[in-house]
């Protein structure tokens, strides 16, 4: 009898392949693919995108470590630097901490009309999925029993999905980009909340698209907490030194009320997107 060698594995089996540098091409389109047969699959066609920092705490948290270093810096009669920083920082956070009451509120109010809409999941909100102002979206949303998507992305330090995402909408991207084109391609509406690094990326990218007419459809994008940004980023010198068109301060707007950001939403995409 004629011996046989072992067959070979297949190719979109053989993980060592799908993992090294040849495989790339195959691992960027899985991130496109997937995707959008789950998402078409849940019927999820317009998403309401809030960005912001993974760092703000929730009042319940910031209070709790604002209490417990009080407590520590009170025993001291003479404080160290170190106890007076970890003291002013406990106390940022408190303060901070009103961005994921305010997201958490606004989502919950976007949900709620969301889901008078009837038609199944209009205007879903989604976040990157992880803890500080995503956690308390898809937490808003989570109240308001709707669904909620977590665009999650692996980073080396390890970024867990919140628990207020719906489980069948938890998604892990590698590759930032990709994730980036999920944010931008559902959003109808975009809320920027105080954030670092990665909330100005993508607050900038998606300005740009808009600006550069790169995005084929009207994006309502609301930047919440407007001493906060207007210290960040001077918008108006911008446009006074021409580095951008005095029309472009009108492809935003500023918020710091919750009511006033619910409004606003509610009014642009009912006049844009409800029939």
């Amino acid at each position: 009898m004629k011996k046989h060698m072992a067959k070979a594995v297949k190719a979109y089996k053989d993980l060592t392949f799908l993992n090294s540098p040849a495989g790339r091409t195959v691992r960027l389109l899985s991130e496109y693919l997937e995707p959008n047969e789950r998402l078409r699959q849940n019927k999820i066609k317009d998403t309401i995108v809030f960005f912001g920092s993974a760092r703000i705490l929730s009042p319940e948290e910031s209070y709790r470590n604002f209490r417990s270093v009080s407590r520590q810096f009170k025993k001291l009669k003479k404080p160290g630097n170190s106890i007076i920083r970890k003291y002013k920082d406990a106390e940022t956070d408190l303060n901070m901490s009103k961005y994921y009451s305010d997201t958490e509120e606004l989502s919950y109010k976007m949900t709620k009309w969301s889901k008078s809409l009837g038609g199944g999941n209009k205007f879903v909100v989604a976040s990157g999925g992880g803890p500080g102002i995503m956690e308390a979206a898809n937490r808003g949303a989570k109240r308001a029993e709707g669904n909620s998507i977590g665009f999650n992305i692996s980073l080396p330090f390890e970024q867990y999905p919140n628990p207020y995402i719906d489980e069948k909408l938890n998604f892990e991207f590698h590759y930032f980009f990709m994730r980036k084109f999920w944010f931008a391609y559902l959003a109808k509406a975009l809320v920027i909340m105080p954030g670092g690094f990665g909330t100005l990326d993508e607050l900038m990218e998606i300005l740009t698209l808009v600006q550069t007419k790169k995005l084929n459809k009207k994006v309502t994008i609301l930047i919440y907490g407007e001493e906060f940004w207007k210290e960040i980023i001077n918008f108006d010198l911008l446009a006074e030194t021409g580095m951008i068109s005095r029309k472009d301060l009108n492809l935003f707007r500023f918020s710091s009320d919750v009511n006033d950001a619910y409004n606003y939403l509610k009014k642009e995409l009912s006049k844009n997107y409800v029939k």
